[in-house]
């Protein structure tokens, strides 16, 4: 039996936890506060903690999460919050949190993550401050969940970081964001385009050279590795480096040491990321891309989704391009944007967007604002005969909240290849409700073919008389 510290302001969600933890067999230790919980860590011996992140008073979660991992034998932590954020998932992980989840969370999610911290054993070390100012990434998706997580895991780490993502998903800013939450943030942050520099620039662009080296060198010149020094190394569109430039960019990383065009050798302390568009697993097998270059760049992978996969990141990243404009999304823009299928991804997204607050006079954005196509007809996965897309936010809530979890339903249950069960566990209801749902939606017909059903086509006009709430 283990002991599970319980900490939340609110005392019914305290309770509700205590219960499914007693039900687990640990024995629960409640905390309303944060300086409750750090005064019963004084007392005595804790193995996990669950921990709320929105609490009142001076101390909340972030702040107790980061004494809690100041102390010599702590126990690992799991945050809790029904307000995920980028910056403060980013920020609990990078503090040391074993994870961060959002509420209200099901019993067998729970069951697993005490598991899992149970089994957990994280060494003791102070953590150095939080950034100030940066933002994080916007979304809340489950695949963004994923790389913000990614991200505080491995900011302060000195590993390696290969971003792999279409043209537009942002790989940029998930580098952007690792040198920000790392050690390194107050050294400089040097971003590099491979593919935009000529392959007989390159050499100089990254290691420099001194005055005479080639025609044309009137003088000393520091490359982007030295101009790096003790800060982070952004080499974009590395898919597209010439092979002779991976080799000697292999004897960097595996040397440390930087020689500029007619110069002497000199070791750099940097930390190395690098993105690409390209499939470099197919680039290595076809012999234009370094297999061993590949092995030490993809360290620590970080997939970055297409926006077409981020449904729920859509609207809100729209409204963070909008921000500095002051003007706003009408319902209709919303549903419009959501019907698009962004193959430019967030690229295509802010262009979109900032192109309407800039042609708009007046605060309110409308469907008719946005330079976007009126339908989808390429879209893969419509076929003849499908139902044009759903208006998300027309009609009341019942029906826009009946749209929503049947598409969730249909999207867990692709997910687990039509487990039933594990689809309940994805979505964190009981599987006697997921059932129900199913029949309700007639999702549980024989043969139906669920990789047919698009996520944004699920409208069904009688949804909202038929939505339960339980």
């Amino acid at each position: 039996m283990a002991t599970i510290l319980i900490v939340d302001d609110d005392p019914a969600l305290r309770e509700g936890l205590a219960e499914t933890v007693a039900d687990l067999g640990h024995r629960p230790l409640p905390a309303a506060s944060g300086s409750e919980a750090l005064a019963r860590l004084q007392v005595g011996p804790v193995d996990a903690v669950l921990l709320d992140l929105r609490m009142p008073g001076d101390l909340d979660g972030m702040s107790v999460l980061e004494r809690i991992c100041a102390l010599p034998d702590r126990p690992p932590v799991t945050v809790l919050t029904a307000f995920a954020s980028p910056a403060n998932t980013i920020e609990a992980m990078r503090l040391g949190a074993h994870d961060h989840l959002t509420k209200p969370i099901g019993r067998a999610d729970l069951a697993s993550v005490l598991e899992a911290m149970l089994k957990t054993v994280r060494p003791a070390g102070a953590v150095p401050d939080a950034p100030a100012g940066h933002p994080g990434l916007v979304g809340s998706s489950e695949g963004m969940r994923r790389v913000q997580k990614t991200i505080g895991l491995v900011a302060d780490t000195a590993s390696t970081v290969l971003i792999q993502g279409e043209t537009g998903t942002g790989k940029e800013e998930v580098a952007r964001a690792l040198h920000a939450f790392s050690r390194r943030r107050a050294r400089p942050f040097v971003p590099v385009n491979c593919a935009a520099i000529p392959g007989d620039q390159l050499e100089s662009e990254l290691f420099g050279h001194v005055r005479g080296a080639f025609g044309g060198a009137t003088g000393d010149r520091a490359g982007a590795f030295h101009l790096a020094e003790g800060g982070t190394l952004f080499l974009d569109e590395i898919g597209d480096m010439p092979a002779a430039m991976q080799a000697k960019i292999l004897r960097v990383i595996q040397d440390c040491v930087v020689t500029p065009l007619g110069g002497r050798s000199a070791r750099v302390d940097v930390r190395l990321l690098a993105a690409t568009h390209r499939d470099l697993p197919a680039l290595v097998a076809e012999g234009r891309f370094r297999a061993d270059l590949y092995y030490r760049l993809n360290v620590v992978p970080i997939a970055l989704p297409p926006l077409r996969e981020r449904l729920a990141d859509i609207v809100p990243l729209a409204e963070h391009f909008l921000a500095r404009s002051s003007k706003r999304l009408d319902r209709g823009a919303a549903s419009r944007l959501l019907a698009h299928d962004w193959p430019g991804n967030v690229r295509e997204l802010r262009n979109v967007v900032e192109r309407a607050a800039v042609l708009v006079r007046g605060g309110v954005i409308a469907a008719a604002d946005l330079d976007l196509p009126s339908d989808r007809p390429d879209r893969p996965d419509r076929r003849p005969g499908d139902t044009p897309p759903a208006d998300w936010l027309s009609g009341d809530l019942p029906g826009a909240v009946a749209r929503l979890e049947r598409a969730m339903i249909v999207a867990a249950l692709r997910e687990t290849d039509g487990n039933r069960a594990g689809a309940a566990r994805r979505l964190g209801i009981q599987r006697q409700l997921l059932y129900a749902k199913i029949e309700r939606y007639g999702l549980g017909a024989p043969g139906l073919d669920l990789s047919a059903d698009p996520t944004c086509d699920v409208g069904n006009p009688d949804a909202s008389t038929s939505l339960d709430t339980e």
